[in-house]
């Protein structure tokens, strides 16, 4: 269960401050910030991902807040130290955890700390949806915006008279069942994480939660070789297949099964600069509480389509504030939707002009590779124009 309580300061960067805000939206959210005095300050959000935290973005936000920013990253609905969403049990309603709710739980915190317009927003995986449709519904209040590790590909489209036909036909191939066909059956980890076995794989898997999130980790990271992400032809699963099992995972392995056959050495443990075992602690301890069930919500209403209906009304719809991707050289998340990133940037954002890879990170971008991170969203929020 979530606690009412904020980090120690032992537990944070000095200057980084923990505390709790009602967003006005039904939820006492859960905070880090730093460059919180002074006025005028210019303001930079920062959305986690998952299976994160606020606390993902420690080596972030006192580098922001240095160089003048007032710098916000809450626990988001369903994480953390946030209260008013749980615990969540697999049936209960799914009905507040929709993507525009959750642009509203950012807007509510943003007009509770007294701010009507706001330098950026930023986003990095599960945050990087968040953040795209921050900036597509409210480009009043969000001058700029960054994605990390998730491309976006715009809303939903409208069905044509064609799509339907096709649809009610029968003739759209079932990736399922053609993955389960490979001479290597797979499953796609978005409809494992909407089962509801899901969480209790995780929460009560044998290894532990700890030892679970650092395979995790380490499996999606520069840290395991075998990271070499490169773009998919099509959506079909003899391309899906040649993605590394924590996103196209063997067809009858939990997630914790899957990423346990690449834990790292004790080694490669003591010699992580980027997540030591004190910081992994923290995550450990959160999803203990908690378990995943918060964060796997997202991906069920994904599966299930349940947001859909209610996101057509925005087909069409482009992202004209100047933007910004960041990602890993080493990320598969940068392709694991085939021609998503080429979408992005021909089709959804007028102002993407800064698509960057940067080398020595995987998918935890903001972690394995700070200091580069730092410096390409401070040159990205110093821009006169886009």
């Amino acid at each position: 269960m979530t606690i009412q309580i904020p980090y120690a300061p032992s537990a944070l960067p000095v200057g980084v401050r923990s505390r709790f805000i009602d967003n006005t939206n039904g939820l006492l959210m859960h905070i880090l910030e730093a460059g919180y005095d002074g006025e005028d300050k210019p303001v930079i959000l920062l959305l986690h991902g998952f299976p994160e935290l606020a606390y993902s973005w420690r080596k972030v936000i006192p580098v922001l807040a240095k160089a003048g920013f007032h710098v916000i990253a809450p626990d988001l609905r369903g994480y953390g130290r946030t209260l008013g969403w749980g615990p969540v049990n697999y049936g209960d309603d799914l009905g507040p955890f929709n993507l525009l709710n959750t642009v509203r739980d950012s807007v509510g915190l943003i007009n509770a700390l007294g701010y009507k317009k706001i330098a950026g927003v930023v986003g990095h995986d599960y945050g990087a949806s968040v953040a795209a449709w921050c900036a597509l519904v409210r480009p009043d209040i969000f001058n700029r915006c960054v994605l990390m590790s998730a491309p976006f590909d715009g809303p939903p489209k409208l069905p044509t008279t064609k799509s339907i036909e096709i649809s009610t036909s029968g003739s759209q191939v079932d990736i399922h069942q053609s993955m389960r066909e490979l001479a290597r059956p797979r499953k796609h980890y978005h409809w494992y994480y909407s089962t509801e076995p899901a969480n209790t794989d995780m929460t009560k898997c044998p290894q532990g939660i700890h030892a679970f999130l650092r395979a995790y980790y380490h499996h999606k990271s520069a840290d395991w070789k075998a990271n070499k992400p490169h773009k998919l032809e099509a959506w079909v699963a003899t391309e899906l297949e040649k993605m590394p099992t924590y996103y196209i995972m063997d067809l009858d392995d939990t997630m914790p099964q899957s990423v346990e056959k690449e834990m790292p050495s004790r080694i490669e443990i003591n010699s992580n600069a980027w997540l030591t075992e004190n910081e992994l602690s923290i995550y450990a301890g959160e999803y203990t509480r908690n378990g995943f069930q918060g964060g796997l919500n997202w991906y069920r209403r994904g599966t299930t389509g349940l947001d859909t209906k209610e996101l057509e009304i925005f087909s069409g719809k482009t992202i004209d504030i100047p933007s910004c991707f960041i990602s890993g050289t080493s990320d598969w998340g940068v392709f694991q939707r085939p021609g998503a990133a080429e979408r992005m940037r021909s089709e959804v954002f007028t102002k993407m002009n800064d698509f960057h890879l940067v080398s020595g990170a995987g998918h935890w971008v903001q972690q394995e590779q700070s200091g580069e991170t730092c410096r390409l969203l401070l040159d990205f929020f110093h821009k006169t124009d886009a």
